[in-house]
C-alpha cells in the first residue's frame, strides 16, 4: 500500500539492531490513531540506548495526509505491527510490543491473538471500549456518506500532552478508516479474559482523548493474571512525549527483562 502524499518530517520508522546483554529481547513500538512515530521514537531510541533490539513502526496511511489513512483499515495497522513482531521472533528475539493508543489496542489484540510470538505486551492509554458522544453512536451511518471529521468532533485533542509540544497528528478524521477500528473493539473486549502472556498497562487519569476506564477494563478482565498496573500521573494522554517518559522507558526496560530475558526463555513461547 503505497502513499500518494509525502512523509511528515519525523515520521519515519525506526530501528535499532539491539547490543549487548538485552540484543536477545525485540521491542515493537507503535504509534496511536491519526499519529506517527513522532510520538513513539524517543521512547524507542531510549530502549534502544539500553541493548533491546526495537521497531519503532509507521502505521499505513500514517504520518503523510490524512487522504493516505482514508484507504486503510485496522487490519493494515495490526498487519504491520504483527508483521514486525513475526519478524523479531523469527530472527530469534523474544519479542514484546508496545503500543500507544490504538497502538496499545493492537498490542493487545496480539496479546489475545499471538501468544505464539509474543513474550508480553504493552498498552499505553489503549481503547477497548466503545467510545461516548454523538459522533461514535452515529459513526454506522455517517461512515458511509461523510468522508472525515475534524478530530476535535471524534473527541480527540489536539497535542494531549502536560508538557507541551507537537506529536503532528492528523487534524482530520477518515472516518471509514476509524469506524473500521471501533468495529473490532467488541471482540476485543471478550478476548481480554484469555491473554495467556504478561501485560504491562499503563495509563494517564488525565487523558483527554481516551478515557482512563478502558485501561481499567483490561485490569478487570486481567484480573488473577500475569498483569501490572502503571500509573501515569504527571502525563495526558500522548505520555511517551510526556513527563513520564522516562518512568516509561524504566517500566518496559523492567518488564521486558522480567517477561523476554534470558531467565525467562525456558517459560516462554517458543
Amino acid at each position: 500500500m503505497s502513499d500518494r502524499y509525502p512523509l511528515i518530517s519525523g515520521a519515519e520508522p525506526w530501528s535499532a539492531p539491539g547490543a549487548g546483554a538485552r540484543a536477545g529481547i525485540g521491542i515493537v513500538v507503535s504509534h496511536g490513531f491519526t499519529g506517527n512515530p513522532t510520538a513513539t521514537r524517543g521512547v524507542g531510541e531510549a530502549l534502544a540506548g539500553r541493548g533491546f533490539a526495537v521497531e519503532v513502526v509507521r502505521l499505513p496511511g500514517h504520518g503523510t495526509h490524512w487522504r493516505d489513512m482514508k484507504a486503510t483499515r485496522y487490519v493494515d495497522w495490526r498487519g504491520e505491527v504483527e508483521r514486525a513482531a513475526v519478524a523479531l521472533h523469527a530472527a530469534g528475539k523474544r519479542v514484546v510490543v508496545a503500543g500507544l493508543s490504538l497502538g496499545g489496542t493492537i498490542a493487545l489484540d496480539l496479546a489475545a491473538s499471538r501468544g505464539d510470538v509474543l513474550a508480553g505486551a504493552v498498552a499505553i492509554n489503549g481503547t477497548v471500549l466503545d467510545r461516548a458522544g454523538v459522533a461514535a453512536r452515529l459513526a454506522p451511518v455517517t461512515q458511509l456518506f461523510i468522508p472525515a471529521i475534524p478530530a476535535r468532533l471524534a473527541g480527540l485533542a489536539k497535542n494531549d500532552i502536560a508538557r507541551g509540544g507537537d506529536e503532528h497528528a492528523y487534524p482530520t478524521v477518515p472516518l471509514k478508516a476509524a469506524y473500521s477500528a471501533m468495529r473490532v473493539l467488541p471482540a476485543l473486549r471478550a478476548a481480554l479474559p484469555g491473554i495467556a502472556i504478561p501485560v504491562l498497562v499503563a495509563y494517564s487519569p488525565q487523558d483527554h482523548s481516551v478515557s482512563p476506564e478502558n485501561s481499567r477494563a483490561v485490569l478487570r478482565a486481567l484480573a488473577g493474571k500475569d498483569v501490572t498496573e502503571l500509573v501515569l500521573e504527571r502525563s495526558f494522554h500522548v505520555a511517551t512525549l510526556d513527563h513520564d517518559a522516562d518512568l516509561l522507558v524504566d517500566e518496559i526496560t523492567r518488564f521486558a527483562d522480567r517477561v523476554a530475558g534470558p531467565g525467562a526463555a525456558a517459560a516462554g513461547p517458543a
